[in-house]
């Protein structure tokens, strides 16, 4: 299995921290390198990095990050990176043969979401998305959330950040198959813009948008979505002590 990380957006509310959002420093380690160590400990054999605004920088900066982790990585360059994000799904994934674990370059995780979730396929569903029930929890942006609404057993029934009714939130790492990138492009064929969210509505519309629920422990269920200044000095006060084994030697 690969993994695809998606890294070509502007990033404008850490733009006064750093001028590439992936290559911002939590704690001396790059965003981009903490997703890049947790899909290695996940059992990737490669990561597919798509890559827009500032793309030199951050391509510049991928092989010597490749040689410290220990795994390939190959950047994917994406022409408009003001585009939503499903374009750059579809970008990624055509280097990608077979399922491969999806994550937003600005989540970070404890270790043990991504490799749990990377056990969770079968053949009932086209995608898994990480979710957590703790709604509430002050680690999560409300006005920046993916809101996802599920049945009883756990298939999506609705997802984006303004529908009216959710039961979990979107925790930005998936177990995608082939099926997710064509139906982004299914999505674009029918006028929407091209995200991610769309793509995912398709899947959910068919049943095929499964869900795995991360949990409560305090260790194996902690995440953030670094998106602005005030989530970067939580992350940079948390990241060491929850991916402890990262920031070691």
């Amino acid at each position: 299995m690969d993994a695809l990380i998606i890294a070509a957006g502007y990033g404008s509310r850490l733009a006064d921290i750093s001028p590439s959002k992936p290559l911002t420093p939590i704690a001396g380690i790059p965003l981009i390198e903490l997703g890049i160590r947790n899909a290695k400990a996940a059992g990737a054999g490669k990561v597919v990095v798509v890559t827009g605004h500032a793309a030199d920088r951050l391509e510049g900066a991928l092989p010597a990050l490749s040689d410290r982790v220990g795994i390939a990585v190959e950047p994917v360059r994406i022409g408009d990176w003001s585009k939503p994000n499903g374009w750059s799904v579809m970008a990624g994934a055509e280097h990608i043969a077979g399922d491969y674990l999806l994550m937003m370059a600005d989540h970070i995780f404890a270790p043990s979401i991504l490799q749990r979730l990377a056990k969770q396929g079968g053949a009932d569903r086209g995608v898994t998305l990480a979710v957590d029930q703790r709604i509430d929890s002050p680690l999560i942006d409300p006005d920046d959330a993916t809101w996802v609404e599920t049945d009883e057993k756990g298939f999506i029934q609705a997802i984006g950040k303004t529908i009216p009714i959710w039961n979990v939130v979107d925790c930005g790492a998936f177990l995608a198959t082939p099926e997710l990138a064509a139906a982004i492009g299914e999505a674009i064929a029918q006028g929407k813009g091209g995200s991610l969210s769309e793509g995912m509505q398709v899947l959910a519309n068919r049943g095929r948008a499964a869900t795995f629920d991360i949990g409560e422990d305090e260790n194996d269920a902690w995440w953030m979505d670094v998106d602005d200044p005030r989530a970067h000095e939580l992350a940079e006060a948390l990241a060491p002590r929850y991916l402890a084994g990262y920031f070691q030697g």
